[in-house]
Protein backbone atom coordinates (compact mmCIF):
# COMPACT_ATOMS: atom_id res chain seq x y z
CA UNK A 1 0.00 0.00 0.00
CA UNK A 2 1.27 3.33 -0.96
CA UNK A 3 2.23 5.36 2.26
CA UNK A 4 0.28 8.59 0.94
CA UNK A 5 -3.06 5.90 1.13
CA UNK A 6 -5.11 7.42 4.38
CA UNK A 7 -4.69 4.94 7.41
CA UNK A 8 -8.59 3.45 7.62
CA UNK A 9 -9.57 4.31 11.34
CA UNK A 10 -12.68 2.65 13.14
CA UNK A 11 -14.07 4.14 16.39
CA UNK A 12 -15.72 2.15 18.73
CA UNK A 13 -17.13 5.13 21.56
CA UNK A 14 -19.90 5.42 23.35
CA UNK A 15 -19.19 9.09 24.39
CA UNK A 16 -20.88 10.65 21.75
CA UNK A 17 -18.88 14.14 22.11
CA UNK A 18 -15.65 12.29 22.98
CA UNK A 19 -16.28 9.90 19.41
CA UNK A 20 -16.89 12.91 17.30
CA UNK A 21 -13.60 15.00 18.67
CA UNK A 22 -11.40 12.31 18.23
CA UNK A 23 -13.03 11.83 14.69
CA UNK A 24 -12.61 15.55 13.76
CA UNK A 25 -8.95 15.36 15.17
CA UNK A 26 -7.92 12.51 13.11
CA UNK A 27 -9.82 13.34 9.75
CA UNK A 28 -7.41 16.76 10.14
CA UNK A 29 -4.73 14.51 10.39
CA UNK A 30 -5.14 12.77 6.75
CA UNK A 31 -6.92 9.72 8.27
CA UNK A 32 -10.44 8.04 6.86
CA UNK A 33 -12.19 7.53 10.18
CA UNK A 34 -16.18 5.72 11.10
CA UNK A 35 -17.53 5.86 14.24
CA UNK A 36 -19.95 3.18 15.77
CA UNK A 37 -21.91 3.82 19.30
CA UNK A 38 -21.41 0.41 20.43
CA UNK A 39 -19.44 -2.74 20.90
CA UNK A 40 -21.82 -4.83 18.53
CA UNK A 41 -21.46 -2.07 15.44
CA UNK A 42 -18.11 -1.71 16.14
CA UNK A 43 -17.37 -5.39 15.29
CA UNK A 44 -20.47 -5.39 12.15
CA UNK A 45 -18.24 -2.37 11.34
CA UNK A 46 -14.74 -3.89 11.09
CA UNK A 47 -16.71 -7.24 9.64
CA UNK A 48 -18.04 -5.68 6.69
CA UNK A 49 -15.23 -3.22 5.56
CA UNK A 50 -11.31 -3.69 5.73
CA UNK A 51 -10.00 -1.05 8.52
CA UNK A 52 -6.11 -0.70 9.25
CA UNK A 53 -6.75 0.22 13.13
CA UNK A 54 -9.26 0.07 15.65
CA UNK A 55 -9.59 2.37 18.95
CA UNK A 56 -12.16 0.73 20.82
CA UNK A 57 -13.18 1.76 24.32
CA UNK A 58 -13.49 -0.80 26.91
CA UNK A 59 -16.65 0.01 28.36
CA UNK A 60 -19.65 0.06 25.89
CA UNK A 61 -23.10 -1.35 25.54
CA UNK A 62 -23.78 -4.33 23.73
CA UNK A 63 -20.30 -5.57 23.95
CA UNK A 64 -17.41 -3.93 25.59
CA UNK A 65 -14.22 -3.19 23.61
CA UNK A 66 -11.87 -6.86 25.02
CA UNK A 67 -14.86 -9.19 23.41
CA UNK A 68 -14.78 -6.88 20.27
CA UNK A 69 -11.04 -7.62 20.74
CA UNK A 70 -11.68 -11.21 21.22
CA UNK A 71 -14.14 -11.39 18.60
CA UNK A 72 -12.17 -10.17 15.43
CA UNK A 73 -8.79 -11.36 15.88
CA UNK A 74 -9.26 -14.80 14.29
CA UNK A 75 -10.62 -12.78 11.30
CA UNK A 76 -8.69 -12.62 7.86
CA UNK A 77 -7.25 -10.03 8.01
CA UNK A 78 -7.65 -8.14 11.48
CA UNK A 79 -6.96 -4.61 12.10
CA UNK A 80 -4.37 -3.56 14.87
CA UNK A 81 -6.15 -2.74 18.25
CA UNK A 82 -5.72 -0.02 20.52
CA UNK A 83 -7.77 -0.37 23.77
CA UNK A 84 -9.44 2.71 25.52
CA UNK A 85 -10.53 2.67 29.13
CA UNK A 86 -11.12 5.39 31.65
CA UNK A 87 -10.41 3.28 34.73
CA UNK A 88 -7.38 1.58 33.54
CA UNK A 89 -5.59 -0.96 35.65
CA UNK A 90 -3.15 -3.47 35.11
CA UNK A 91 -4.93 -6.45 34.92
CA UNK A 92 -7.00 -5.07 31.96
CA UNK A 93 -3.67 -4.06 30.24
CA UNK A 94 -2.53 -7.39 30.48
CA UNK A 95 -5.74 -9.03 29.35
CA UNK A 96 -6.23 -6.71 26.33
CA UNK A 97 -2.19 -7.45 25.32
CA UNK A 98 -2.73 -10.91 25.51
CA UNK A 99 -5.50 -10.71 23.03
CA UNK A 100 -3.65 -9.45 20.99
CA UNK A 101 -3.95 -5.94 21.50
CA UNK A 102 -1.65 -3.22 19.58
CA UNK A 103 -1.43 -1.02 22.50
CA UNK A 104 -3.64 0.26 25.75
CA UNK A 105 -4.12 3.92 26.81
CA UNK A 106 -5.94 5.28 29.67
CA UNK A 107 -8.25 8.37 29.67
CA UNK A 108 -7.57 11.50 29.46
CA UNK A 109 -5.11 11.17 26.89
CA UNK A 110 -3.54 13.91 24.46
CA UNK A 111 -4.92 13.72 20.75
CA UNK A 112 -1.20 13.71 19.28
CA UNK A 113 -1.00 10.62 21.77
CA UNK A 114 -4.14 8.94 19.83
CA UNK A 115 -2.55 9.82 16.55
CA UNK A 116 0.90 8.60 17.31
CA UNK A 117 -0.04 5.71 18.12
CA UNK A 118 -2.09 4.59 14.81
CA UNK A 119 0.58 5.62 12.82
CA UNK A 120 2.88 3.01 14.64
CA UNK A 121 -0.09 0.61 14.68
CA UNK A 122 -0.38 1.51 10.77
CA UNK A 123 3.68 0.69 10.38
CA UNK A 124 3.17 -2.55 12.62
CA UNK A 125 0.47 -3.74 9.96
CA UNK A 126 2.35 -2.89 6.96
CA UNK A 127 5.43 -4.95 8.12
CA UNK A 128 3.49 -7.91 7.21
CA UNK A 129 3.87 -6.96 3.57
CA UNK A 130 7.36 -7.28 3.51
CA UNK A 131 6.76 -11.63 2.97
CA UNK A 132 4.70 -10.45 -0.07
CA UNK A 133 7.17 -7.67 -1.80
CA UNK A 134 9.86 -10.72 -1.52
CA UNK A 135 7.45 -13.15 -2.85
CA UNK A 136 6.79 -10.70 -5.76
CA UNK A 137 10.88 -10.03 -6.22
CA UNK A 138 11.01 -13.44 -7.01
CA UNK A 139 7.73 -13.86 -9.05
CA UNK A 140 9.49 -10.88 -11.40
CA UNK A 141 12.81 -13.12 -11.88
CA UNK A 142 10.74 -16.27 -12.10
CA UNK A 143 8.48 -14.55 -15.09
CA UNK A 144 11.66 -13.36 -16.59
CA UNK A 145 13.40 -16.88 -16.91
CA UNK A 146 10.13 -18.51 -18.26
CA UNK A 147 9.64 -15.76 -20.99
CA UNK A 148 13.42 -15.98 -22.15
CA UNK A 149 12.39 -15.62 -25.72
CA UNK A 150 14.05 -14.63 -29.24
CA UNK A 151 10.81 -15.43 -30.87
CA UNK A 152 9.41 -12.41 -32.34
CA UNK A 153 5.39 -12.43 -31.41
CA UNK A 154 6.45 -13.16 -28.29
CA UNK A 155 8.43 -10.34 -27.82
CA UNK A 156 5.29 -8.41 -28.98
CA UNK A 157 3.20 -10.43 -26.29
CA UNK A 158 5.46 -9.13 -23.76
CA UNK A 159 6.33 -5.53 -24.99
CA UNK A 160 2.11 -5.49 -24.54
CA UNK A 161 2.36 -7.11 -21.00
CA UNK A 162 4.92 -4.16 -20.06
CA UNK A 163 2.52 -1.27 -21.09
CA UNK A 164 -0.42 -3.14 -19.38
CA UNK A 165 1.30 -3.90 -16.23
CA UNK A 166 1.54 -0.15 -15.38
CA UNK A 167 -2.35 0.22 -16.02
CA UNK A 168 -5.70 -0.75 -13.68
CA UNK A 169 -7.49 -2.29 -16.88
CA UNK A 170 -8.21 -5.98 -15.94
CA UNK A 171 -6.02 -7.96 -18.51
CA UNK A 172 -7.25 -11.61 -19.90
CA UNK A 173 -4.57 -13.81 -20.69
CA UNK A 174 -5.24 -16.71 -23.41
CA UNK A 175 -3.41 -19.40 -24.32
CA UNK A 176 -3.01 -23.71 -24.34
CA UNK A 177 -2.64 -25.21 -21.11
CA UNK A 178 1.15 -25.21 -19.99
CA UNK A 179 1.95 -21.75 -22.03
CA UNK A 180 2.15 -19.95 -19.05
CA UNK A 181 -0.56 -18.21 -18.40
CA UNK A 182 -0.25 -17.72 -14.42
CA UNK A 183 3.76 -16.45 -15.01
CA UNK A 184 2.34 -14.07 -17.25
CA UNK A 185 -0.16 -13.23 -14.77
CA UNK A 186 2.81 -13.09 -12.01
CA UNK A 187 4.96 -10.79 -14.37
CA UNK A 188 2.26 -8.28 -14.57
CA UNK A 189 1.99 -8.22 -11.10
CA UNK A 190 5.34 -7.67 -10.41
CA UNK A 191 5.83 -4.82 -12.75
CA UNK A 192 3.13 -3.01 -12.10
CA UNK A 193 2.58 0.06 -8.90
CA UNK A 194 0.81 -3.18 -6.77
CA UNK A 195 3.88 -4.97 -6.52
CA UNK A 196 3.87 -4.51 -2.67
CA UNK A 197 0.39 -5.93 -2.54
CA UNK A 198 -0.79 -9.39 -2.05
CA UNK A 199 -1.22 -12.05 -5.16
CA UNK A 200 -3.98 -13.73 -5.00
CA UNK A 201 -5.26 -16.70 -6.60
CA UNK A 202 -8.77 -17.90 -7.52
CA UNK A 203 -8.86 -21.69 -9.40
CA UNK A 204 -12.71 -20.95 -10.81
CA UNK A 205 -13.51 -24.96 -11.47
CA UNK A 206 -11.99 -25.48 -7.86
CA UNK A 207 -14.79 -22.83 -6.56
CA UNK A 208 -17.42 -24.55 -4.47
CA UNK A 209 -19.82 -25.91 -6.81
CA UNK A 210 -22.85 -23.77 -6.23
CA UNK A 211 -21.53 -21.58 -4.04
CA UNK A 212 -18.77 -19.86 -6.02
CA UNK A 213 -20.00 -16.22 -5.53
CA UNK A 214 -19.45 -16.82 -1.52
CA UNK A 215 -15.60 -17.67 -2.23
CA UNK A 216 -15.37 -14.89 -4.41
CA UNK A 217 -17.57 -12.04 -2.46
CA UNK A 218 -17.50 -13.97 0.81
CA UNK A 219 -20.50 -14.64 3.46
CA UNK A 220 -21.81 -12.72 6.27
CA UNK A 221 -24.16 -14.42 8.90
CA UNK A 222 -27.13 -15.55 8.02
CA UNK A 223 -30.24 -18.65 7.50
CA UNK A 224 -29.14 -20.03 5.06
CA UNK A 225 -26.13 -22.54 5.62
CA UNK A 226 -23.27 -20.41 5.57
CA UNK A 227 -20.24 -19.67 8.19
CA UNK A 228 -21.71 -18.54 11.53
CA UNK A 229 -18.53 -15.93 11.08
CA UNK A 230 -18.59 -13.40 8.41
CA UNK A 231 -15.94 -14.40 6.33
CA UNK A 232 -13.98 -12.05 3.53
CA UNK A 233 -14.11 -13.09 0.01
CA UNK A 234 -10.70 -13.58 -2.54
CA UNK A 235 -11.92 -9.95 -3.78
CA UNK A 236 -11.08 -8.53 0.09
CA UNK A 237 -8.42 -10.55 0.65
CA UNK A 238 -6.67 -9.31 -2.88
CA UNK A 239 -7.41 -5.60 -1.39
CA UNK A 240 -4.21 -3.73 -2.81
CA UNK A 241 -3.09 -6.40 -4.79
CA UNK A 242 -3.98 -8.43 -7.85
CA UNK A 243 -6.99 -11.17 -8.22
CA UNK A 244 -6.12 -13.63 -10.57
CA UNK A 245 -8.91 -15.45 -11.83
CA UNK A 246 -7.20 -18.98 -13.14
CA UNK A 247 -9.30 -20.76 -16.47
CA UNK A 248 -12.18 -18.08 -16.00
CA UNK A 249 -14.04 -19.66 -18.59
CA UNK A 250 -15.34 -22.36 -16.14
CA UNK A 251 -16.61 -19.62 -13.65
CA UNK A 252 -20.25 -20.98 -12.71
CA UNK A 253 -22.94 -18.56 -14.85
CA UNK A 254 -24.11 -17.66 -11.28
CA UNK A 255 -21.05 -15.91 -10.20
CA UNK A 256 -20.51 -14.28 -13.81
CA UNK A 257 -22.87 -11.75 -12.79
CA UNK A 258 -22.31 -10.46 -9.79
CA UNK A 259 -18.45 -10.66 -11.24
CA UNK A 260 -19.04 -8.22 -14.22
CA UNK A 261 -21.20 -5.89 -11.89
CA UNK A 262 -17.94 -5.89 -9.08
CA UNK A 263 -15.69 -5.24 -11.89
CA UNK A 264 -18.40 -2.11 -13.40
CA UNK A 265 -19.34 -0.54 -10.24
CA UNK A 266 -15.47 -0.86 -8.57
CA UNK A 267 -17.49 -2.39 -5.30
CA UNK A 268 -19.37 -5.47 -4.13
CA UNK A 269 -21.23 -6.60 -1.84
CA UNK A 270 -20.84 -10.28 0.35
CA UNK A 271 -23.26 -12.79 -0.03
CA UNK A 272 -26.46 -11.67 2.41
CA UNK A 273 -25.12 -8.41 3.26
CA UNK A 274 -25.94 -5.47 1.83
CA UNK A 275 -22.66 -3.21 2.73
CA UNK A 276 -20.77 -2.04 -0.52
CA UNK A 277 -17.32 -3.11 -0.42
CA UNK A 278 -14.98 -1.40 -2.87
CA UNK A 279 -13.13 -3.61 -4.75
CA UNK A 280 -9.39 -2.66 -4.35
CA UNK A 281 -7.64 -5.80 -5.84
CA UNK A 282 -6.75 -5.46 -9.72
CA UNK A 283 -8.17 -8.73 -11.67
CA UNK A 284 -6.75 -10.39 -13.94
CA UNK A 285 -7.85 -13.43 -15.50
CA UNK A 286 -6.55 -16.62 -17.52
CA UNK A 287 -8.08 -19.13 -20.05
CA UNK A 288 -7.48 -21.74 -22.65
CA UNK A 289 -10.96 -22.07 -23.81
CA UNK A 290 -12.34 -19.92 -26.81
CA UNK A 291 -14.37 -17.39 -24.67
CA UNK A 292 -15.88 -15.95 -28.24
CA UNK A 293 -17.37 -19.43 -28.26
CA UNK A 294 -18.61 -19.81 -24.86
CA UNK A 295 -19.95 -16.48 -25.27
CA UNK A 296 -22.40 -17.30 -28.57
CA UNK A 297 -22.89 -20.83 -26.70
CA UNK A 298 -24.19 -19.01 -23.58
CA UNK A 299 -21.66 -20.79 -21.32
CA UNK A 300 -20.65 -17.03 -21.06
CA UNK A 301 -21.55 -13.48 -20.56
CA UNK A 302 -21.20 -11.02 -23.09
CA UNK A 303 -20.70 -8.19 -20.46
CA UNK A 304 -18.22 -10.10 -18.21
CA UNK A 305 -16.20 -11.28 -21.51
CA UNK A 306 -16.23 -7.28 -22.53
CA UNK A 307 -14.64 -6.25 -19.39
CA UNK A 308 -11.88 -8.99 -18.88
CA UNK A 309 -11.53 -8.88 -22.46
CA UNK A 310 -10.41 -5.24 -23.20
CA UNK A 311 -6.62 -5.78 -22.76
CA UNK A 312 -6.19 -9.48 -24.25
CA UNK A 313 -2.75 -11.06 -24.19
CA UNK A 314 -2.32 -13.98 -26.23
CA UNK A 315 1.01 -16.49 -25.60
CA UNK A 316 2.11 -19.11 -28.71
CA UNK A 317 2.20 -22.68 -27.90
CA UNK A 318 5.55 -23.96 -27.52
CA UNK A 319 5.38 -25.60 -30.59
CA UNK A 320 5.44 -22.23 -32.79
CA UNK A 321 8.23 -21.17 -30.21
CA UNK A 322 10.77 -24.33 -31.54
CA UNK A 323 13.60 -21.35 -31.71
CA UNK A 324 13.28 -20.49 -28.23
CA UNK A 325 13.67 -24.05 -26.92
CA UNK A 326 17.51 -24.21 -26.65
CA UNK A 327 17.51 -20.83 -24.55
CA UNK A 328 14.18 -22.49 -22.34
CA UNK A 329 15.97 -25.57 -22.05
CA UNK A 330 19.30 -24.15 -20.80
CA UNK A 331 17.33 -22.30 -18.39
CA UNK A 332 15.36 -24.83 -16.71
CA UNK A 333 18.44 -26.60 -16.51
CA UNK A 334 20.13 -24.52 -14.46
CA UNK A 335 17.30 -24.22 -12.23
CA UNK A 336 17.24 -28.09 -12.05
CA UNK A 337 20.84 -28.46 -11.56
CA UNK A 338 22.53 -25.62 -10.60
CA UNK A 339 25.32 -23.30 -12.37
CA UNK A 340 27.55 -27.17 -12.71
CA UNK A 341 24.22 -28.48 -13.56
CA UNK A 342 24.37 -30.79 -17.13
CA UNK A 343 23.98 -29.42 -20.21
CA UNK A 344 22.47 -30.56 -23.84
CA UNK A 345 23.97 -32.89 -26.16
CA UNK A 346 23.18 -31.24 -29.81
CA UNK A 347 21.39 -34.28 -31.09
CA UNK A 348 19.07 -33.99 -27.67
CA UNK A 349 18.55 -30.64 -28.77
CA UNK A 350 17.23 -31.19 -32.25
CA UNK A 351 14.64 -34.39 -30.32
CA UNK A 352 13.53 -31.33 -28.28
CA UNK A 353 12.85 -28.87 -31.43
CA UNK A 354 11.25 -31.93 -33.25
CA UNK A 355 9.10 -32.50 -30.65
CA UNK A 356 5.31 -31.44 -30.86
CA UNK A 357 4.82 -30.15 -26.92
CA UNK A 358 1.05 -30.36 -26.30
CA UNK A 359 2.22 -29.87 -22.85
CA UNK A 360 3.88 -26.98 -23.84
CA UNK A 361 6.35 -25.28 -21.39
CA UNK A 362 5.07 -27.23 -18.65
CA UNK A 363 6.11 -30.46 -20.12
CA UNK A 364 9.08 -29.18 -21.25
CA UNK A 365 10.24 -28.73 -17.40
CA UNK A 366 8.79 -31.75 -16.79
CA UNK A 367 10.70 -33.86 -19.32
CA UNK A 368 13.96 -32.02 -18.35
CA UNK A 369 13.41 -32.77 -14.69
CA UNK A 370 13.30 -36.58 -15.53
CA UNK A 371 16.35 -35.93 -17.91
CA UNK A 372 18.48 -34.98 -15.26
CA UNK A 373 17.55 -37.76 -13.04
CA UNK A 374 18.20 -40.63 -16.01
CA UNK A 375 21.41 -38.78 -17.44
CA UNK A 376 24.28 -41.15 -16.08
CA UNK A 377 26.81 -37.94 -16.38
CA UNK A 378 27.14 -34.10 -17.11
CA UNK A 379 25.46 -34.17 -20.46
CA UNK A 380 22.17 -34.88 -21.63
CA UNK A 381 21.63 -37.38 -24.78
CA UNK A 382 18.29 -37.55 -27.12
CA UNK A 383 18.22 -41.13 -25.60
CA UNK A 384 17.81 -39.40 -21.77
CA UNK A 385 15.17 -37.59 -23.15
CA UNK A 386 11.51 -39.43 -22.19
CA UNK A 387 9.84 -38.12 -25.06
CA UNK A 388 7.02 -39.99 -26.05
CA UNK A 389 6.82 -41.17 -29.68
CA UNK A 390 2.61 -41.37 -29.82
CA UNK A 391 2.55 -37.63 -30.32
CA UNK A 392 5.83 -37.54 -32.43
CA UNK A 393 7.11 -34.34 -34.04
CA UNK A 394 6.14 -31.64 -35.08
CA UNK A 395 3.29 -31.97 -37.72
CA UNK A 396 5.31 -30.89 -41.34
CA UNK A 397 2.38 -30.18 -43.08
CA UNK A 398 1.89 -33.83 -44.38
CA UNK A 399 -0.80 -34.71 -42.77
CA UNK A 400 -3.63 -32.35 -41.66
CA UNK A 401 -3.13 -30.80 -38.29
CA UNK A 402 -5.03 -32.29 -35.38
CA UNK A 403 -7.53 -30.31 -32.80
CA UNK A 404 -5.39 -28.87 -29.47
CA UNK A 405 -8.73 -31.54 -27.50
CA UNK A 406 -7.27 -34.59 -30.23
CA UNK A 407 -3.65 -33.33 -29.30
CA UNK A 408 -4.41 -33.51 -25.18
CA UNK A 409 -6.27 -36.75 -25.52
CA UNK A 410 -3.43 -38.36 -27.14
CA UNK A 411 -0.75 -37.33 -24.87
CA UNK A 412 -2.64 -38.39 -21.57
CA UNK A 413 -3.11 -41.21 -22.86
CA UNK A 414 0.62 -41.85 -23.58
CA UNK A 415 1.49 -40.86 -19.96
CA UNK A 416 -1.09 -43.26 -18.36
CA UNK A 417 0.39 -46.21 -19.89
CA UNK A 418 3.93 -44.78 -19.83
CA UNK A 419 2.90 -45.09 -15.67
CA UNK A 420 1.09 -48.14 -16.23
CA UNK A 421 -2.58 -45.34 -15.04
CA UNK A 422 -0.59 -44.59 -12.23
CA UNK A 423 -2.82 -41.57 -11.63
CA UNK A 424 -0.70 -39.81 -9.53
CA UNK A 425 2.52 -40.21 -11.15
CA UNK A 426 0.77 -39.01 -14.17
CA UNK A 427 -0.64 -35.82 -12.89
CA UNK A 428 2.66 -35.04 -11.82
CA UNK A 429 4.18 -35.55 -15.37
CA UNK A 430 1.01 -33.53 -16.89
CA UNK A 431 1.77 -30.78 -15.29
CA UNK A 432 -1.92 -31.18 -13.38
CA UNK A 433 -3.86 -31.69 -10.31
CA UNK A 434 -5.20 -35.74 -9.76
CA UNK A 435 -8.48 -33.70 -9.41
CA UNK A 436 -8.27 -32.34 -13.34
CA UNK A 437 -7.00 -36.12 -14.49
CA UNK A 438 -9.66 -37.55 -13.30
CA UNK A 439 -12.11 -35.17 -15.11
CA UNK A 440 -9.96 -35.33 -18.26
CA UNK A 441 -10.32 -39.68 -18.17
CA UNK A 442 -13.41 -39.07 -17.44
CA UNK A 443 -14.30 -36.31 -20.45
CA UNK A 444 -12.55 -38.51 -23.04
CA UNK A 445 -13.82 -41.61 -21.79
CA UNK A 446 -10.81 -43.88 -20.91
CA UNK A 447 -10.71 -46.96 -19.54
CA UNK A 448 -8.13 -48.69 -17.52
CA UNK A 449 -6.76 -51.78 -18.30
CA UNK A 450 -7.79 -54.58 -16.55
CA UNK A 451 -4.35 -55.63 -15.84
CA UNK A 452 -3.19 -52.34 -14.35
CA UNK A 453 -4.57 -51.25 -10.80
CA UNK A 454 -5.40 -47.55 -9.76
CA UNK A 455 -2.64 -45.41 -7.73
Amino acid sequence: MNRETPIKVLIAEDEPQLGDLLQSYLVGRGHKVAVTRDGRAGLRALRSQPFDVALLDIVMPEMDGLEVLRQVRDDPSPPECIIITGNGTIDTAIAAMRLGAYDYVSKPYRLAEIDALVRRAFEKRQLASDNRRLTSRLSRMDGSREFTTVYAPMQAVLAAARRAAVTESPVLIVGEAGTGKSALARYLHANSPRTDGPIVDASCPGLPPGKPDVELFGAERSDEGFDARPSSGLCELAGGGTLVLDDVGQLELTAQLPLAEALQQRAFHRVGSRTRIELEARVLATTSLDLHAAVRGGAFRADLFALLGNVTLTLPPLRDRTVDIPLLAAGFLRELGGVRGPTLADEAVDALQRYAWPGNLRELRNVLERAVLLAGGGIVHAHDLPLPAATGAIDRGEEAPLSLAEVERRHIAAVLQRTNWHQGRSAQLLGISVKTLYRKIREYGFARPQNQASA
